[in-house]
């Protein structure tokens, strides 16, 4: 009897070890490949599963999309300069038989020819399209991944260039690059500036010559804004070309009165000055 008791037991022991292993659990965001004596039996959807122990393994594999960096690559543009470009990629199994079977480990297999594809598509751009064109280099470098990881069941959704970085004396290349492009648009605004300011000037001239009156309201309004400050200065407005004009005629008058004034002292008068034109000496 006691004998019975202890096979009892020890048959719902080994009944209980049974049960334990042959209880699987398949999460949500999984799928399970049963192999039974290696050989493929099929999937496991999500849920509670059961398997024979010691003859059937599960694999679970995850369906979620996996963030997978991408180290730092030291990459030669095709002009010839040295950079350090890394990136990011986003892939997720689709084929949960494919990524068991076809690929050792999928992850390190995806980062492998994430570096390689990454050096050779940057390698064939320059440094300018590097920097300027990241969603076409992208693009690229995503389309060749699909093809090679499509044979493991797995899709890349997304590659993105993390960071690029460039030599001490590239940057300081570019800086002064990117000063003189500065410059040279500061001298353009500059001198379209100039050339309106003129054609608004010509505009005003040609207004204040068919207005008189418009100048002198000019001056005044140059008063107001000179007597702003509540200084002491006077200021009388004058016309410049008239001011001028006027000086030159009183500096010839005062010359011809300074070149009379000898002749009159003497009692003689210049052959030009004559009445009847007669020559100096002679009778009328």
């Amino acid at each position: 009897m006691q004998a019975l008791i202890i096979l009892i037991v020890v048959i719902g022991l080994l009944a209980v070890l049974a049960l334990v292993f042959s209880v699987r659990v398949v999460k949500q965001y999984e799928k399970g490949v049963l192999f039974r004596f290696g050989r493929l039996v099929g999937t496991r959807s999500p849920g509670l599963r059961f398997i024979i122990p010691f003859v059937d393994v599960l694999h679970r594999v995850s369906l979620r999309v996996v963030t997978m960096p991408i180290q730092s690559q030291g990459i030669i543009t095709r002009d010839n300069v040295s950079v350090d470009v890394s990136a990011v990629a986003y892939f997720r199994v689709v084929d949960a038989v494919k990524s068991v079977i076809a690929v050792e480990n999928v992850n390190a297999a995806i980062n492998q020819i994430a570096q390689t594809t990454l050096r050779k598509v940057v390698g064939r751009h320059t440094l300018d399209e590097t920097l300027s064109e990241t969603d076409r280099i992208n693009l690229d470098i995503r389309q060749i991944l699909d093809v090679a990881t499509v044979d493991w069941g797995v899709q890349v959704t997304l590659v993105e260039l993390k960071d690029i970085q460039l030599p001490d004396t590239m940057k300081r290349a570019m800086a002064r690059q990117a000063e003189a492009e500065r410059e040279k648009r500061a001298k353009i605004i500059n001198a379209e500036g100039e050339s309106l300011a003129a054609a608004a000037l010509g505009d005003a001239s040609d207004t204040m010559m068919a207005h008189p009156l418009a100048l002198q309201l000019r001056n005044l309004q140059s008063l107001v804004e000179i007597g702003v400050d509540q200084n002491t200065t006077v200021v009388f407005p004058a016309p410049l070309m008239s001011t001028i004009g006027e000086l030159g005629s009183f500096l010839a008058r005062e010359t011809a009165a300074a070149a009379a004034a000898p002749l009159a002292g003497t009692g003689r008068t210049d052959k030009s000055l004559s009445p009847a034109g007669n020559a100096p000496g002679t009778a009328a």
